[in-house]
């Protein structure tokens, strides 16, 4: 058995969470003791694991709860996918708040960020990483569709020639691009 104590140290909660997700009725403990503290079998114990596992998707407490009551099979996949389909929204969010704070700071915000490395440098960084010469024509055709201008921007901070920067972007915006992530 555990106490509330132990078991909060356990999973580095608070006693707090623990007592506020029993007032919920999220995780009741099994037992009392004696002097009535609450008390925790290996079962509740799982449970909050299955919680804290849940929580760390971001996932509200109450589509924990109907996970956790749910005999229907599917509940957890749906109700997880509908999570990842919420942080990828948050996430396209950001990453236009990220744009729009670079815009606001300048054109000159990319190249210093690559500021000291070279085009030489990003080839061998790019290969150390072992990416082949079509892997890095593939990340030139997903920045250039993606991000057109920051590409043009990047390519400019690495002093490649003009000429050459637009001979990548056009081979880049003649070839489709695949957005879909790489499976593995």
């Amino acid at each position: 058995m555990y106490t509330i104590s132990r078991l909060a140290r356990q999973f580095d909660l608070s006693r707090s969470t623990l007592l506020y997700y029993d007032r919920i009725g999220l995780l009741r403990p099994s037992g009392r003791s004696r002097s009535n503290y609450r008390l925790y079998t290996e079962d509740d114990r799982r449970k909050l694991a299955r919680i804290c596992t849940y929580r760390q998707t971001g996932m509200a407490l109450q589509d924990i709860a109907a996970i956790l009551s749910s005999d229907i099979e599917g509940t957890a996949a749906r109700l997880l996918e509908s999570q990842l389909e919420a942080l990828d929204a948050q996430i396209a969010r950001l990453r236009l708040q990220q744009r729009r704070t670079l815009r606001l700071l300048g054109s000159g915000q990319l190249a210093r960020r690559v500021e000291g490395l070279d085009r030489d440098q990003w080839v061998t960084l790019l290969r150390a990483s072992g990416m082949s010469e079509e892997d890095m024509m593939q990340w030139h055709i997903q920045f250039e569709h993606l991000y057109p201008d920051d590409h043009h921007a990047f390519l400019a901070a690495l002093g490649i020639p003009a000429g050459e920067i637009e001979a990548i972007r056009k081979a880049s915006r003649n070839t489709p691009a695949e957005i879909s992530p790489r499976s593995e």
